[in-house]
């Protein structure tokens, strides 16, 4: 598989997917191509604003985009797609319509057998296998937890260990640990924005400028660094 599973769109006073353009004109490669965009995570802005803000950041690095809501058969975009690119939003809104069409099988045969699959946020939450660890609220029945699994672990995007002042509420380490207790085998991966896992040649490593902060339970949460190989993650052992 190829993915690029990347933690947020946009940075705090930049353009949106600004700081990810280059990591994603690498990942596809020197051919131009024309991805398949999933913008179904969107809810307060139309999929075709969505596709226009992406189509045009993607157009600067040479690749393209289509939204899958212009196809009038989804599953065969998919099945015809030359990479599958899936935006963030709300991640219940995202599951939810993926199982209205029939998309979850589609999308996980595709990239099973080698079709880039790139996905920030709500995005890149789809490529675990559940939805239980997206920070959005649940504002629509998203007809079931389980997502594509493309990786056996969970995400965290947007990962804050920081808790404001003031605030007496659980922290989101709390909230992992939570997840943990009730699914003690699976890894999540806390992924500060600015960062991206990708995976390629069956090798996972960390990419921008800040740590991964990886959890299990019973186990100390370990910190990993930018450029570190966080291949562990595909499969059962735990490297401190």
């Amino acid at each position: 598989m190829k993915l690029l599973l990347i933690s947020n769109s946009t940075m705090a006073g930049e353009a949106f997917l600004d700081y990810p353009k280059y990591e994603i004109q690498k990942f596809l490669g020197d051919k131009p191509v024309t991805a398949v965009f999933i913008p179904y995570a969107a809810v307060t802005f139309s999929f075709d604003e969505y596709c226009e803000k992406v189509g045009a950041r993607f157009a600067e690095v040479g690749h393209h985009i289509k939204g899958i809501h212009t196809f009038t058969d989804p599953v065969k975009a998919i099945e015809e797609a030359e990479a599958i690119v899936v935006g963030g939003g709300n991640t219940w809104k995202l599951v939810r319509m993926l199982h209205d069409k029939k998309l979850m099988n589609p999308i996980r045969e595709k990239a099973y057998n080698g079709t880039p699959y790139i996905g920030w946020s709500a995005g890149a939450n789809i490529a675990c296998p559940s939805l239980r660890t997206t920070n959005d609220m649940p504002i629509i029945d998203p007809k079931g937890f389980d997502c594509i699994g493309l990786v056996p672990f969970q995400i965290n995007p947007h990962y804050l260990d920081a808790v404001a002042q003031g605030h007496a509420g659980e922290s989101r380490d709390q909230r992992i640990a939570e997840f943990n207790v009730l699914k003690p085998d699976i890894y999540v991966a806390g992924l500060r924005e600015g960062t991206m896992l990708k995976l390629e040649n069956g090798k996972m490593n960390l990419i921008g400028n800040k740590g991964c902060k990886v959890f299990k339970n019973a186990k100390q949460p370990v910190e990993y660094a930018p450029g570190d190989d966080l291949s562990f993650l595909m499969g059962t052992g735990w490297l401190a």
